[in-house]
């Protein structure tokens, strides 16, 4: 493997990474890959924004690359690897497992012009693409993430990372209460979330009487989460055709993140 690569692994990092790599199922032919290897191409997409096809040949082969990223995609084993570390970089930080707090909010993405599913127009930015729903804890680490069309609203995207943030409940036992900009208020949505959750839904909008660029509490952490996407350039437009698949790249990038993090 070729060490020149800014996106590849540390030492370190991987031998974090590889303990959390699901291992060759048994009885079937045995897996001759180099699965560092296997990671780095997959963080060398994620990072230089280039087509599959486009994988420097000094990686697997970009077919089997791909095999592992969607197989992940569809068992949720990128999910699990990204929550054994976010629970990891919140211990490492003197934090308990579950947060008290999150924080959500959503950016709006064009898509690239051969994306066509789950694709709308946002009035409000005017912009055809795609609109990423994330929730994320007070360090600004990923917890949920929902992809849908950029006409979705912020209140109807927030109701499908809500159902999927319940999902995950029993991991969340402290979370008490969730932060959201003016986007998301309404007295009626409000007690729905309380009524059917029994989360605490804060609204943090900024006074009449500020001008100019204003720094709200709480709500700066999920803007630095999106503003780490920008490190990626697979994630500056969506180029993928499935929702589904833009979800794990930004998983597969919190997980760059943490483990920069951790070692």
């Amino acid at each position: 493997m070729n060490p020149s690569y800014p996106s590849n692994l540390t030492t370190e990092q991987w031998q974090l990474l590889s303990e959390l790599i699901p291992k060759a199922k048994k009885g079937g032919r045995k897996r001759s890959v180099d699965m560092e290897a296997v990671i780095n191409a997959i963080l060398y997409i994620l990072c230089a924004g280039c087509a599959w096809r486009m994988l420097p040949h000094d990686f697997p082969n970009w077919k089997t690359v791909y095999h592992y990223f969607r197989q992940w995609r569809k068992d949720g084993t990128w999910q699990q690897i990204h929550e054994r570390l976010r629970l990891w970089v919140r211990v490492s930080q003197n934090r308990e497992p579950s947060p008290s707090e999150a924080i959500m909010d959503s950016q709006t993405v064009e898509t690239a012009t051969m994306v066509s599913i789950d694709v709308g127009f946002d009035a409000g930015k005017k912009i055809k693409g795609r609109k990423r729903h994330i929730i994320v804890d007070t360090l600004g680490l990923l917890i949920v993430v929902v992809v849908t069309a950029a006409s979705v609203s912020e209140q109807a995207g927030a109701k499908q990372a809500l159902s999927k943030l319940n999902q995950i409940r029993e991991r969340m036992g402290r979370l008490i209460r969730i932060w959201v900009d003016g986007g998301y208020r309404g007295q009626d949505f409000t007690h729905w979330v309380m009524d059917v959750y029994r989360w605490l839904w804060s609204v943090v909008t900024r006074s009449e009487e500020q001008k100019g660029f204003v720094v709200l509490p709480k709500r700066w952490l999920v803007e630095r989460t999106f503003g780490w996407f920008n490190w990626c350039r697979r994630l500056s437009k969506d180029y993928e055709i499935l929702p589904e698949t833009t979800e794990t790249f930004i998983y597969v990038a919190m997980i760059r993140l943490m483990l920069k993090q951790l070692a």
